[in-house]
């Protein structure tokens, strides 16, 4: 059915979409402006782990080529063990151990999750190289007199396929507890805003939305 036809049935238009919001203070506004900061990361994390799949299994040759390289794996490897550790910080409204536990998956998830937050410390230092450690020593002749100097480089394994895919397996379950917690979050912030007087809401800072 057309516009103008509605409106000669005396259908009712929708309304339009509000083009002003009053930001809030509020306890519950803050809540929910951590879960969804949270759930933010989490995405990133699990776009993370898609591309490393992709890096890690596509070949070098062929339609499918992907150029991939030890500083691409790591980059992306790096970006998301700081993203699902950050979901963690020691913050109200943010995830806890516990959380981990309740999704209920199967294997070490547990051990998993506490081996991927040290892994965030050893990927994020500002003194470890966490792609290789190196030894220093002497080249010795025949004889037994300092020849030279050696560096000896000793690299770190990277990481794996199903490093990676455990990651995004948890990654995504929590993800659907977030996304329920935003949900309940969200009605408490419309009613906290409804019992508000007007006169207050008005006096609130205010944006513009583009459209």
């Amino acid at each position: 059915m057309s516009d103008d036809a509605a409106h000669s049935n005396g259908g009712t238009p929708p309304p339009a979409p509000p083009r002003v919001v009053a930001t809030l203070d509020t306890p519950q506004a803050q809540e929910l402006a951590v879960l969804g900061a949270v759930f933010d990361d989490l995405q990133y994390v699990l776009l993370c782990c898609e591309h490393l799949v992709t890096a890690l299994n596509s070949p070098s040759t062929g339609p499918v080529q992907v150029d991939t390289d030890a500083a691409l794996v790591e980059a992306l490897w790096t970006g998301a063990l700081v993203g699902y550790s950050r979901c963690f910080a020691p913050h109200p409204g943010r995830l806890t151990d516990e959380d981990v536990a309740g999704l209920g998956l199967d294997g070490e998830v547990e051990t998993f999750h506490a081996s991927i937050k040290k892994l965030r410390d050893l990927y994020a230092s500002r003194h470890v190289n966490p792609r290789e450690s190196l030894t220093i020593g002497v080249a010795l002749t025949n004889e037994g007199a300092p020849h030279g100097v050696a560096v000896v480089s000793s690299p770190q394994p990277s990481v794996d396929d199903p490093t990676v895919r455990t990651l995004g397996r948890i990654a995504y379950g929590l993800s659907g507890l977030v996304d329920a917690r935003m949900a309940q979050a969200q009605q408490e912030v419309l009613q906290a805003a409804a019992a508000m007087p007007r006169e207050e809401l008005h006096r609130l800072p205010q944006v513009q939305l583009a459209g």
